[in-house]
């Protein structure tokens, strides 16, 4: 039985082999623009699924496909200054998706535990003797 650690190595290494397939017709780019792509589509689908449902990050998410997209049609061109741009900011909104959803759940999470000490001093309020 694998770990979660190396199960999640697995799927990485599936879809940069899966990426590397893709950018193979991209011809006239260098290969450390064809790695640099692979890496960055599989942090556009990691932070896919650290976001799941959350709309929190959904819009920076949504620009890093763009950016993801328009990086690969420029590499089909080509044009290695701009798929690499795109790449590059696919791989910053990305992040700024997964931040974003992190900080979400972190105000979340402190809004929680407020409103349970919250509930506390009330409950500890109300069972104090009066004297």
């Amino acid at each position: 039985m694998r770990s979660s650690k190396e199960r999640v190595n697995v799927v990485v290494a599936g879809l940069c082999t899966g990426v590397f397939g893709l950018l193979a017709g991209c011809g006239g780019i260098s290969q450390s623009t064809k790695e640099s792509m692979a890496k960055t589509d599989t942090a556009v689908q990691q932070a896919q699924k650290a976001l799941g449902t959350s709309e929190a990050g959904a819009v920076e998410l949504q620009r890093a496909r763009e950016h993801m997209e328009t990086a690969r049609i420029a590499a089909k061109k080509g044009k290695e200054g701009d798929a690499l741009r795109h790449a590059n900011e696919a791989q910053l909104q990305a992040e700024l998706a997964i931040a974003k959803s992190q900080s979400a759940s972190a105000r979340k999470a402190a809004a929680d535990a407020l409103a349970s000490i919250e509930t506390l001093r009330n409950e500890s309020v109300r069972e104090q003797p009066a004297r």
